[in-house]
């Protein structure tokens, strides 16, 4: 069974404006305290920003736990600072002025950006899923890539920015598409043509080394791993190990079909996907990676849950992912969500939702694990 980590970026938020509030560096000492040190904490681009970098798990049980655990200490450590803690793809404000960690790299990177470091407010789920091979993660990624438009549309929670709906599910794929590399990838002959090619890309633009490469799926420049980082921050810990099992699995089934889906996908219908899922999410149809059509979204999502069913079926993650699955199809995405709670009670009924969302697992989950005799998922029920 494939190994697989998590890394979440959460938003330091103030409770009344949704402002990110620059206290990253006193959250991550509080964090350290209780035993969550810079192994599995770590800064990003912002000091409003708060990074979990999981260890590596083999099962649901030990990620469920991992995530629960650490959102539970992180809600606790920002409550302490009187500050709100989120998980979103873009925060609903935006700063007036800079707020770029005190990194070298970071503010190497800033300054490579000019303007556009003032709006790269945007936290991202990046799931790892290992692989030693660096062929068969490159041949991982040639398959991946066209599911990607789809793990978007799931993922999509970012809604709104500079106060305000921009009619977009996913505003962080949006705002990302305006680095020097982005978007799907291209395909690669193996793992020396993925060398050669990125290895040219140092230099310019924003990439002033391999971990600023920024394709929505990528090998890892650390670890021995292909890298799924279409995804937004999520609300919650359930549709975090949903994308994550999921993103297990399709890597798994590429093992097995080691060919992309037969209808050969070029760059420009990859491209319009991902606009196209960052648009609607699963509010709309989606492109349908397997005859490039349009299709109801809860067909293309389940036509993904056929695909993997053999990867997932062997992990023992069957039946959560396709309980989740319904779950998220039921209840919608996160900007749906978001954007519910906002229409519901403004600024306020907005700020309550996100604080409650963080590590809270609503009861309106229960009735489809339920349904297929999971009960509330596991290390989930609080």
């Amino acid at each position: 069974m494939l190994t697989f980590g998590i890394e979440e970026e959460f938003v330091l938020l103030d409770r009344t404006s949704l402002t990110p509030v620059p206290l990253s560096a006193d959250v991550q000492r509080d964090l350290a305290e209780r035993n969550f040190g810079s192994e599995v904490v770590q800064s990003e681009f912002l000091r409003s920003q708060v990074e979990f970098v999981s260890p590596v798990f083999t099962t649901f049980e030990e990620a469920a736990h991992a995530l629960w655990s650490f959102r539970t200490a992180l809600v606790d450590c920002a409550e302490d600072h009187g500050v709100l803690v989120a998980g979103v793809g873009t925060p609903f404000n935006n700063p007036a002025g800079p707020m770029v960690t005190a990194d070298r790299r970071y503010q190497d990177i800033a300054t490579s950006m000019g303007t556009l470091a003032l709006e790269h407010h945007i936290n991202g789920l990046h799931v790892h899923v290992g692989i030693p091979d660096r062929d068969v993660a490159t041949n991982a990624l040639n398959y991946l890539r066209h599911w990607l438009p789809t793990l978007l549309a799931m993922s999509a929670n970012s809604p709104f920015w500079c106060g305000k709906d921009t009619t977009f599910a996913s505003w962080r794929a949006i705002e990302y598409r305006r680095w020097t590399t982005a978007g799907c990838p291209p395909t690669f002959i193996d793992a020396a043509d993925y060398d050669k090619r990125t290895q040219a890309l140092i230099g310019i633009g924003i990439t002033p080394d391999m971990g600023s490469v920024s394709w929505s799926a990528r090998l890892s420049d650390q670890q021995p791993t292909v890298e799924i980082r279409v995804a937004d921050a999520q609300l919650e810990p359930s549709t975090t190990l949903l994308l994550a099992l999921l993103g297990r699995a399709l890597v798994a089934t590429s093992m097995t079909q080691p060919l992309p889906p037969p209808l050969a996908t070029g760059p420009e219908m990859l491209d319009a996907a991902l606009w196209h899922s960052a648009r609607h999410g699963l509010g709309a149809q989606l492109v349908h990676p397997l005859n490039n059509k349009l299709a109801p979204a809860s067909e293309v999502v389940r036509c993904l849950l056929r695909e993997t069913r053999q990867a997932l079926d062997e992990s023992g993650d069957l039946a959560i992912v396709t309980a989740l699955a319904e779950q998220l199809l039921l209840l919608g995405t996160g900007a749906d969500r978001q954007r519910q709670a906002f229409v519901m009670g403004g600024m306020e009924g907005l700020s309550a939702f996100l604080s409650n969302a963080i590590k809270n697992e609503s009861s309106a989950h229960q009735p489809v694990a339920g349904h297929l005799g999971l009960g509330a998922p596991p290390s989930l029920a609080g």
